[in-house]
Formats: structure tokens, C-alpha cells, sequence
């Protein structure tokens, strides 16, 4: 079956009219970037002198785009979702951490999800981000292959330890675990972390997953050497793959330290780039597990055709689309109504932790050329439909 990625009757069934009013006025001032700006600026401000915005901030934008502040807040959000087939990947998106308590707290939240998603089939994933295990400098100097101090070594054993912790147990009770990717200069040592975790841990199938940003024009060969290795050592390969989500900070540090910039000449190529990393990976299918994190269409409608092509059951268990919670609805329910395997990434965490995150969000959204446009004109479409109904 082909996904109509029109139908918005499809797309927003789930949403209440004030609920459509909200996202509508949500990302028409998403699409204004000095709104953006002024109100990242009074937000970051409030929240630190303590004013009493967090109710505001909990109706409007933290609940357009976060499932809740705690897993069990999550349950309604997610239990409605997979009634229309759509799964949940919950992420506790708290970040910029530094101290080895709050790395802890990270791991065992991480934990605690293994055994919260293993009760629930509309859970199929669990994820973490490497800086919520360990500081993103100690990361960026293994990176450099910069000389640990022993107090630095004593830390990168723990990481190490984390990551092998939340592994083993996602391995031991059968669930899937995303790794997220972060900035360039931090990447390689979570990269060479998370091959560590696929050799021993997806040994008869993709257990963990590693994160490719193909905004980066290195990471084809990335994924091409990742194929080779697994190919030679015998173990699968579990790939999410991005465009990618730290851009403008990725080329204003290559021009502030005088090296060539990571991320591809253009949008085109970074789509050309995705599309041949998904093209790769089907062909390497019985070796290669694939989870699509796009928000574009023709990528998504690719793939679909891909399968469609190659005769493959649109449930198929190596192959899953993913698209983030309040963003993209025509995409994931479009997809599901037709019988595709879609997550949807549900942030949750405290009102205060996870404003960072939002705020990314909110940043991504106003620098990505045609993303608003294309949800409010379909939030639009909807509304006239229902006005006529």
C-alpha cells in the first residue's frame, strides 16, 4: 500500500481541534526567526531567575513536542499513538551534564527504560545520547587521541562501563537500543564505543544501533567500512540514519579554527548523501538493520518504493522510519495507516532540564528551509476540512 502523505485527515486524527490550533500557532512562530531569538532569549532568562513561566511553557511548547516529565506521564501519549500503529521511542532529553552523579542518574534512567519498554510493545527501542554518559570534553579528547590523565583514564573507564551496562541489558531482555550522534569533534570515540557494543552484543541481530548524520559528507564511507567490518568479523549492523542536527555550530567552528568544514557543500548534497547511505543499507539488508530518521518526504517515499521494488513486506523487521513527537504527523501516520514499522522519538524529562532541547527544536526548525511552511500549510489544509465537515 502507498502512503498518501496528503491525507490530513489521516495525519491529524489524533489531534483535538485546540490541539490543531495550538500546533498552528506553534509553528507560525516557529517560522519567524526573531520570535525565535527573542523568545529562546526571555525563556533561557526566566527559567534561570525562577519566574513561574513553567506552567506556560508545560501548555504551549513542551507539550506540543515532549511526551511528559516522567515515563509514567508518557503512557497516555503513547498508548493514543499506537492505537493508529505508531510505536514510541521514549528519550529522556536532558542534556549538557558534566558531573559523574549526573551521569549515573543518566545510566539508570536509561535502565529504567529497558524495563519500562520491555512490558510494552508500543515501545520496540530505548536510546541514549554519549554525553549523557560522560563529558562531551573527555569524549573530544579520546576523539584527538589527546594523553589521558589517570583521573581522565579512571572517567573513560566509565564510560566505557556504561555504555557496556545499558548494552548487555538491552541485549539480555531482546530490546533495540539507539545510540545518538553528536558533534563532529566528539564523534569518533562514541562511534569506536558503539562498534565495540555491535561486535559483542549483535552477534545474531541488530541489538544496538549507532547514528549516522549524513550532513557529514565523510560518513558514506563510514558506513561502508562499518559494512566491511561486520562483514569480516561476522555481526550486524544497526544503523539510525539522520541528516544531522548540529549544522551552524559544525561550520562556525571549522572557520573559527581554520579546518575544512565536515557538513556537504549543500542541502542537495546532504539529501543525495542520506538517500545512497539508505540505498547501501537495503542492499546490504541480511547484514544491515535500518532506522530512517527523516522528516523528508521524498527520502521517506524512496525507501517506501525501495521495499515496494524489492518485494518487501512494509513490516519488514530490519526496516523502520522514525520522525520526532509533534513534528511531521502527515509522514508518520501516513506511513503506519499503510503498514510501515514508524517510531515516533517522544522527549520527556523535567519542564527546566529539557528547555535546551526544545529550544534546539524550535532553532532547527526556523533554519531548515521549507520544514514550517510545509507543517502549516498542511495544519491549514486540516482546518479547512474539518470547518467544511
Amino acid at each position: 500500500m502507498h502512503p498518501d502523505f496528503e491525507n490530513t485527515a489521516i495525519a491529524f486524527d489524533l489531534k483535538t481541534d485546540s490541539e490543531l490550533e495550538r500546533a498552528y500557532f506553534l509553528f507560525k512562530l516557529i517560522a519567524n526567526e526573531p520570535l525565535v531569538r527573542i523568545g529562546t532569549a526571555v525563556t533561557n532568562f526566566a527559567l534561570k531567575a525562577h519566574l513561574p513561566v513553567e506552567g506556560l511553557i508545560r501548555a504551549t511548547v513542551f507539550d506540543h513536542f515532549c511526551g511528559g516529565t516522567t515515563e509514567e506521564d508518557c503512557l497516555q501519549v503513547i498508548d493514543k499513538m499506537f492505537q493508529k500503529g505508531v510505536c514510541s521511542i521514549l528519550d529522556y532529553s536532558v542534556e549538557g551534564k558534566e558531573m559523574e552523579a549526573q551521569f549515573d542518574f543518566a545510566l539508570k534512567k536509561t535502565l529504567d527504560v529497558l524495563d519500562f519498554v520491555k512490558e510494552k510493545d508500543a515501545i520496540p527501542f530505548a536510546v541514549f545520547k554519549p554525553t549523557g554518559f560522560g563529558r562531551f570534553e573527555l569524549y573530544r579528547k579520546v576523539s584527538a587521541q589527546e594523553k589521558l590523565n589517570e583521573v581522565e583514564i579512571e572517567e573513560w573507564t566509565k564510560v566505557q562501563q556504561r555504555y557496556d551496562q545499558v548494552c548487555k541489558k538491552a541485549f539480555d531482555l531482546d530490546v533495540a537500543l539507539l545510540i545518538d550522534a553528536e558533534e563532529s569533534w566528539m564523534q569518533k570515540a562514541a562511534d569506536d564505543l558503539a562498534l565495540e557494543m555491535m561486535r559483542k552484543y549483535n552477534t545474531k541481530k541488530a541489538v544496538v544501533y549507532n547514528t549516522a548524520q549524513m550532513y557529514r559528507w565523510d560518513r558514506m564511507a563510514f558506513i561502508e567500512e562499518l559494512n566491511d567490518v561486520a562483514t569480516r568479523e561476522k555481526f550486524k549492523v544497526g544503523l539510525k540514519v539522520v541528516r544531522g542536527a548540529y549544522m551552524e555550530k559544525e561550520n562556525e567552528r571549522a572557520k573559527a579554527m581554520g579546518y575544512p568544514t565536515p557538513i556537504c557543500s549543500s542541502k542537495q548534497a546532504t539529501d543525495d548523501n542520506f538517500d545512497n547511505a539508505i540505498r547501501f543499507m537495503m542492499e546490504n539488508l541480511e547484514r544491515m538493520s535500518i532506522f530512517a530518521g527523516t522528516h523528508n518526504e521524498n527520502s521517506s517515499m524512496e525507501l517506501v518504493q525501495q521495499m515496494q521494488q524489492t518485494k518487501l513486506k512494509p513490516s519488514h523487521d530490519n526496516i523502520w522510519f522514525g520522525q520526532l513527537y509533534g513534528m511531521s504527523e502527515h509522514i508518520t501516520y501516513n506511513l503506519s495507516d499503510s503498514g510501515y514499522n514508524v517510531a515516533k522519538y517522544v522527549p520527556y524529562g523535567p519542564v527546566k532540564d529539557v528547555m535546551p532541547y526544545l529550544i534546539r527544536r524550535a532553532e532547527e526548525n526556523t533554519s531548515v528551509a521549507g520544514q514550517t511552511t510545509r507543517e502549516l500549510s498542511l495544519l491549514q489544509k486540516e482546518k479547512k476540512r474539518r470547518s467544511l465537515d
